[in-house]
């Protein structure tokens, strides 16, 4: 199975952030580390050594669901936007995108799908997944 690249976990790192101290994300989810939010509580803290194996375990977990997802061979910089993608939203499998992923139709799967995930739970956009979906997309496209 593929591995997130270096260029990959860093994108994911850069914009996830870290938070060492639980906290209520925009939609309400009680989230730690790099957006860890299984099983978190408030009050609850880790130490940074905690929240870069829960970021490990997450991304392996999110690799798994974008290998099962994804039907065509990826480059590695390709399945690393992917998984920072699914990732952040959980929402390749249900983004048309997707199919333009599987036909090989980049250009549109990023330009009129993905790069909509820009809004937070109450629907407002937000600079920094403009930003995120930016970065994404140029990763997805370096060689």
């Amino acid at each position: 199975m593929p591995k997130t690249n270096a260029a990959g976990l860093a994108l994911i790192e850069q914009f996830e952030g870290c938070e060492l101290h639980a906290y209520q994300d925009s939609g309400g989810i009680w989230t730690i580390g790099y957006g860890h939010t299984d099983g978190v509580h408030a009050g609850q803290v880790i130490t940074q050594a905690e929240a870069d194996a829960l970021l490990q375990e997450d991304v392996t977990g999110t690799e798994i669901e974008v290998q099962s997802l994804v039907e065509i061979e990826l480059t590695p910089n390709e399945f690393a936007a992917l998984v920072s993608f699914e990732f952040n939203t959980g929402a390749l499998g249900s983004s048309p995108g997707l199919a333009l992923i599987n036909a090989h139709e980049f250009p549109a799967a990023w330009d009129d799908h993905f790069c909509l995930y820009i809004h937070d739970a109450n629907g407002a956009a937000l600079a920094g997944l403009v930003r995120r979906r930016a970065a994404e997309r140029a990763l997805f496209f370096t060689p």
